[in-house]
């Protein structure tokens, strides 16, 4: 199986899964690349995988399920019209057309119901992970974003991970600004840099990077936690020892960024 990314708008990708002249569009914000890419490939589009209800995830779902007559697989506790198989976290899917099967993560946070897909090796985790970042909790809480990082941290340190935007040059300067003493954090932003300046992509991530690298999967590291208190101290009353009080005032920090 080949893994296609498409950019759309201004940082998103939309990930195509191609097996013998099959694809699966993942979060199809926009169904313009997706429909050049069939054009030209002459892949024939035999499924949709959706994360969250985000514009910039769903917009060209309805146009690609009514044009091609496709299952569309989502979250059911979030409005995504065009979904004609609800899914949730603890389920086993399999995919038509390139014969593989994702395990359905439950990674809400960003989003209420965000879900996940993962089989051995790959992860397409929307918008709850990024290089060296996490989304935004438009919806969810801290504890739920905590306890959803902390599922996707338990995956293999080989899993790919196929984030939905580029975000690796606004989320670097954070990470440095948590953990400026550490070593592989410098050698990583040496190359994350270089990809940057060369106009290529950061994503997909390798997992055990983000787990040495990424402050937000890092709450229970002594610099991670002190960074966090020292960003605190003149905002808040309280102390923050658990990873989820962690997590929290990393989220808040990053916000004011």
């Amino acid at each position: 199986m080949e893994i296609l990314g498409l950019r759309a708008f201004a940082d998103n990708y939309i990930w195509l899964l191609r097996h013998k002249g099959n694809a699966v569009a993942v979060d199809p914000g926009d169904a313009a690349p997706v429909l050049e890419h069939l054009r030209v490939s002459g892949d024939r589009l035999c499924a949709v995988l959706i994360t969250h209800h985000h514009r910039d995830h769903i917009g060209g779902l309805s146009e690609l399920a009514e044009r091609f007559n496709i299952p569309a697989f989502g979250p059911g506790n979030e409005d995504i019209p065009g979904l004609t198989r609800i899914v949730q976290g603890g389920e086993t899917i399999e995919v038509p057309g390139i014969g593989v099967h994702f395990d359905v993560l439950d990674v809400g946070g960003h989003t209420r119901g965000h879900i996940a897909y993962y089989r051995p090796k790959v992860l397409f985790c929307g918008d709850a992970l990024f290089v060296l970042g996490c989304g935004r909790l438009f919806e969810g809480t801290p504890v739920q974003m905590s306890q959803s990082l902390t599922r996707i941290a338990a995956l293999p340190r080989e899993t790919q991970v196929y984030c939905a935007h580029e975000y690796a040059k606004n989320n670097l300067p954070f990470a440095l600004a948590v953990e400026p003493g550490s070593a592989t954090l410098q050698n990583r932003a040496e190359l994350l840099r270089r990809s940057i300046a060369a106009g290529e992509p950061t994503v997909p991530m390798l997992l055990g990077d983000e787990l040495d690298t990424n402050p937000f999967l890092r709450c229970e590291i002594p610099e991670v936690k002190e960074a966090a208190r020292n960003f605190c101290g003149h905002a808040l009353n309280h102390e923050i020892n658990t990873p989820v009080e962690v997590f929290a005032a990393l989220r808040e920090w990053r916000n004011q960024l």
